[in-house]
This record gives structure tokens, sequence and C-alpha cells, in this order.
């Protein structure tokens, strides 16, 4: 299960959490705004997901923040090349560096279990010890007990190795898929004062990828504004939209037609090793991702449309001065 398809498993499960009553904003009022910036503009996260994961994907969003225009990423704390990237992330810190909570592991033979520990999470593990492969056999099997202790593993193993965590973000689209774990991760989230994925603003791409899920995501949104934490308008999650040698030419067709508010576009970005085809398929648009974020042309767009870019920590530090 893709991201998307568990967005739309939560328009379709959200009863309890739909049951809030929906935020009412202005119509013509974005989230950007709310947070300070100016009517009409347009603000961006280029956020790159499953850093960690190997030591591709590293190299990766290393390039993609030295060269080019990724400055938001999301690290996957049970995979075995997380040391390698948080000591990156000690000499630079201006890097929005937040978890990518990992619930499934759905390589084939590349893979990993959970930090908690077999014994805390039965629910989460597989008959090879492993996270399970997919989002529908994690919520067959996990409780939200269990997902909350995994929850807390994670963050807990980012604090050990001294990480300042900005963000949670959710691999795969787990924690959507099921309203009492969105729940949990909110719980948590709240607690730590540490933003989650909410898109809740005018949702354009959202709506043409998943309307269901749009419809329900309004209300979900209201708890999170109402922990003290950000909103975003719109989440574009077409990272393997598409050839990968036209992923720049997607790029830039993305960002021309932006709508005001804040997106947040999600990429891969990877530079393959020998052994990276080996673990995905999905090598080719991962380092098309790199070669997209790096383009030279895509700076010059932002600079040429007034585009903004920004970071989980500059939102939390908005919504924080908000009260």
């Amino acid at each position: 299960m893709t991201r998307r398809a568990a967005l739309k498993t939560l328009a379709a499960t959200t009863a309890a959490v739909a049951a809030a009553p929906a935020l009412r904003a202005a119509a013509d009022r974005t989230w950007a705004e709310r947070l300070g910036w100016q009517a009409g503009d347009v603000v961006v996260i280029f956020h790159v997901d499953d850093v960690g994961m190997h030591h591709a994907a590293n190299r990766g969003a290393i390039e993609s923040h030295e060269r080019g225009v990724g400055n938001s990423w999301a690290l996957m704390m049970p995979c075995p090349w997380v040391p390698e990237i948080v000591k990156y992330l000690r000499a630079h810190p201006e890097v929005d560096a937040g978890l990518h909570l990992t619930l499934t592991s759905e390589w084939i033979p590349y893979r990993w279990g959970p930090l908690a520990g077999t014994a805390a999470v039965p629910g989460l593990v597989d008959d090879e010890g492993c996270l399970w492969r997919s989002v529908p056999q994690v919520i067959q099997k996990a409780t939200a007990e269990e997902v909350e202790a995994e929850i807390r593993a994670q963050i807990a193993r980012a604090e050990r190795l001294g990480l300042p965590v900005t963000h949670l973000d959710s691999h795969m689209g787990t924690l959507f898929a099921r309203p009492d774990y969105f729940e949990r991760w909110l719980r948590v989230a709240a607690e730590k004062r540490l933003p989650l994925l909410a898109p809740g603003g005018h949702r354009t791409h959202v709506s043409r990828s998943h309307p269901d899920a749009s419809q329900a995501l309004p209300a979900v949104v209201q708890k999170v504004w109402d922990a003290g934490l950000p909103v975003i308008d719109d989440l574009h999650s077409g990272s393997y939209d598409g050839p990968p040698e036209g992923r720049t030419d997607w790029l830039l067709k993305v960002l021309a037609e932006l709508k005001p508010g804040i997106t947040e576009i999600l990429f891969h970005a990877s530079i393959p090793t020998d052994d990276f085809p080996l673990v995905t398929s999905s090598h080719a648009h991962r380092l098309a991702d790199t070669r997209a974020l790096t383009d030279p042309r895509v700076r010059q767009l932002l600079a040429d449309r007034g585009i903004h870019r920004t970071t989980w920590r500059e939102l939390m530090e908005r919504r924080k001065r908000m009260g």
C-alpha cells in the first residue's frame, strides 16, 4: 500500500476523527497566511524521504542539499545506514531532519526489524523477524498500542544519537491507515511538540490523487492545529509519476503551476551504489529525483516565480509564535 492508498483508507475508516468539528478557515486564506506569509505567497517544502535507508539514499540526500534545493529530510530509524547520516547532520544542523516513522520493511532481500523489540511489538513482526512488508498486513496484525510503542522507540533512538528531530512523517503512509494509529501518532507529536504531516488547505494534488481522503483531511487537521502544530495546504506525493528521464521537466511543471499556500513535494533522492538495484527496483526514479533537485533550472524557476522554500522547523517556529 502506498501513501496514497493509506490516505484513502483513512478517509474510509476515520468516522471517529471526522466527527471532530472541521476548522472553518476563510476560503481565501491559506495556511501559509495563517503562519505569517503574505496573501498569494507560494511556499514549498522539498522533502527527501527514506534517508538512512541505505548509503545510496544518504548520498542522494546530501547531494540534493549541497548542490540543490532539497532542504528537508525524513530518516528511517530502524535502517542500518542511520548512523552515517546522523554524523553528517551533526555537522550540518541547518538541514531539516525529521523521522520517517517506519512500520514496514517492504524490500525482498534487504530488511529491518522494529526498534522496540519483537517481544514488545509482536503484531508488527513477520516470520522473518522483520517488520511486515505491506500496510494491509500491519493493519491486520498490529494494535495501536504496538504502533505507539514503536513510534516512541524510533524517537528514542534519534534522541540517543543526538539528532535534533524537527518533524514526524509516515513511511508508506501507514499511520494514516487507521484512525487509532493516527490518534497515537498525534498524541506523541503533541507531547513532543513535533509537527506531523497534515495537508488541510486547498489540497489540489491530494484531491486529484485521492478525492475521498481529501474530504476527510480537514477534520483530521483540526485536531493537529488544536494541538499547537502547523498545517500545510497540499501534498504532492507523485514521486514515481512518469518515466525517470522526464523527472526534471515534471518538477518544473509542478512548480510553475503551484497555487498559493504551503505545498510539500516528496522525493526519494538517491545516488545508486552497485548493490542498490538489488535493494529496490525504483533505483532509476530515485536517481532522477536527485538530478531534478540539483538541476539549476529548478532554482532559477523558484527565483523567477518568487517561490519561498521552507522547512518543518520554520513552520513550527511560526506556529509557536501564534501561541
